[in-house]
């Protein structure tokens, strides 16, 4: 029972922070040390995204299914390979490949020296003033129907290093964007689109792992997580996506800085164990 207590409390904390640039891997990795559970490990952290990302899913069915079949036309009829929404289709195809490419062959260091509480919280540090220089200087001019190649590859490269927990899948995507001058929307409307491939693809990578391997909890506690993990983060997806399309980053790069120092000091006191 306790372990399913457990799994309610980090599919909240998986709910409330994915859509976010603060990293929901570092919170699965931080606060489960805080509250004295240990790590719940790379592969529990992975599956249990699945249950937001299906919120991603549905709330953007309807650009996603007009991507999709505008790109499947494309591949048949040339005349439909100019418009956005094929190209579309390449980009996030094309955007997603660094991720992959680079998940699997880093996967052993990603379970482990990753992890690594002094990686995390240096990360949320660094990662976060580069998430306010961007926001702070980008140019905020250009618009989604805009993106090119070159910037779904940078984009997609950026997002890859969000295998780091503490970088954030979608603070790298949003810093990259907004390097690249995109506005707040559409770079947010991307990033979003961008990791659908990426985390479905890892949480369903590392379904092997839940009944033992890299997860202490098993497949009940996993479930559970899951489930809840969708259950918040459909509840909060429409107003997080409209805070962090809209609104300056500072509020997120503050944060950021305080958990990573926060998370550094812990450890260099001996409190939370790296």
């Amino acid at each position: 029972m306790w372990d399913y207590l457990q799994a309610v409390v980090l599919g909240i904390i998986q709910g409330l922070t994915e859509f976010l640039p603060i990293s929901s891997s570092a919170h699965l990795r931080i606060y489960p040390e805080i509250f004295g559970w240990g790590d719940p490990g790379a592969a529990f952290t992975a599956v249990i995204q699945i249950g937001t990302e299906l919120a991603v899913l549905i709330y953007f069915r309807h650009d996603i299914w007009r991507i999709a079949t505008m790109w499947l036309k494309s591949l048949v009829k040339p005349e439909y390979r100019g418009h956005l929404d094929a190209r579309m289709g390449w980009f996030i195809i094309i955007g997603s490949l660094p991720i992959v490419i680079l998940g699997i062959v880093l996967k052993d260091v990603i379970e482990s020296d990753f992890r690594s509480l002094w990686i995390i919280g240096t990360t949320l540090i660094v990662l976060g003033i580069v998430l306010g220089l961007a926001d702070r200087f980008g140019r905020n001019d250009k618009e989604l129907k805009e993106i090119s190649l070159r910037d779904a590859v940078l984009m997609g490269g950026a997002q890859a290093m969000a295998l780091i927990p503490g970088v954030s899948r979608s603070g790298a995507t949003l810093s990259m964007g907004r390097i690249l001058g995109y506005e707040r929307e559409a770079a947010t409307r991307y990033a979003f689109l961008l990791a659908i491939p990426a985390v479905v693809g890892a949480g369903l990578f590392e379904l092997k792992e839940i009944p033992g391997g890299d997860n202490p909890y098993g497949w009940g506690p996993t479930i559970v997580a899951t489930v809840v993990s969708f259950v918040v983060g459909y509840a909060a997806i429409a107003w997080l996506l409209r805070y962090v399309s809209t609104r300056s980053y500072t509020p997120f790069v503050l944060y950021r800085v305080a958990l990573g120092a926060a998370t550094l000091l812990l450890v260099a006191t001996g409190v939370l164990a790296a």
